[in-house]
Formats: structure tokens, C-alpha cells, sequence
């Protein structure tokens, strides 16, 4: 029975160092590429393969145009952007290779937060709310 269970500890802090390697070196804008230069780009998470081995980086392009475009060009560069951090987490045993992902948590906080705030959800948290006080 295996059961399936959420990242090692080992995993979450290498991932936070990974996460703090790249916005720095994404501040520093030493990825010279219109599509970058032009963005702010925010990285929410990383999330590390159980051997490390891989780094997946959950992005979000602030006041970008297209957001897919800069998701396409920060993997076009993800070995320079791999040779550009490796200084930062020179005590890995194995350099990861980045993706970059589009984080679309903060479009689900939205639906979700609209769904508590429409009329019928209201409606049905007063009704419940009204049972519970009597």
C-alpha cells in the first residue's frame, strides 16, 4: 500500500534556495532577450524532483503581454539561466535543469474567491448559518 505522500523537507529547502538563486539572478536582468527585459517576472515556487535532479519554477509574468511567450523564452534559456545560478548553489551535488512553468494559483484564488461571493453561495451560507443558530 503506497501511499502517495508531498515532497521531503529535503525537496522544500532545496527548492526555496533554488527559487531565491533564480530571482536574484532574474533582478540582476542578465538574461538579455526583449521578452524579459521588458517583464517582471515573479517566481512564486519551485518544485524539485525527488533526485533533485530537475526544477520546476512556477512563474508569474507581471504586466507581460503574453505570458506564454515569456514562459517560451525563459526555456529557451534555461541553460544559461542553469550556468548563471550555479554559483548560488554551488554545494548541490548536481546542477538541476530549470523549467518554467505558468503559476496559475493566484487565477484559482480569483475563481474561487468570485464563486464565495456570488449570490447563491451567500444565499446558502445565510441559510445554513440561520439553522445553526436555532
Amino acid at each position: 500500500m503506497s501511499q502517495q505522500k508531498g515532497p521531503s523537507q529535503r525537496q522544500l529547502r532545496v527548492g526555496e534556495q533554488v527559487r531565491h538563486a533564480l530571482s536574484e539572478m532574474l533582478q540582476r536582468g542578465e538574461i538579455l532577450d526583449p521578452v524579459i527585459e521588458t517583464t517582471v517576472i515573479s517566481i512564486s515556487e519551485v518544485r524539485m524532483s525527488p533526485d533533485l535532479k530537475i526544477a520546476t519554477a512556477f512563474v508569474s509574468p507581471l504586466g507581460a503581454r503574453d505570458d506564454a511567450a515569456v514562459i517560451e523564452t525563459l526555456n529557451k534559456h534555461a541553460r544559461f539561466i542553469r550556468g548563471r545560478v550555479s554559483s548560488a548553489l554551488r554545494q548541490m551535488k548536481y546542477m538541476p535543469e530549470f523549467r518554467f512553468r505558468l503559476d496559475t494559483s493566484y487565477d484559482n484564488f480569483a475563481k474561487i474567491n468570485e464563486l464565495l461571493k456570488s449570490p447563491v453561495v451567500v444565499r446558502d451560507l445565510e441559510a445554513d448559518d440561520d439553522k445553526e443558530q436555532e
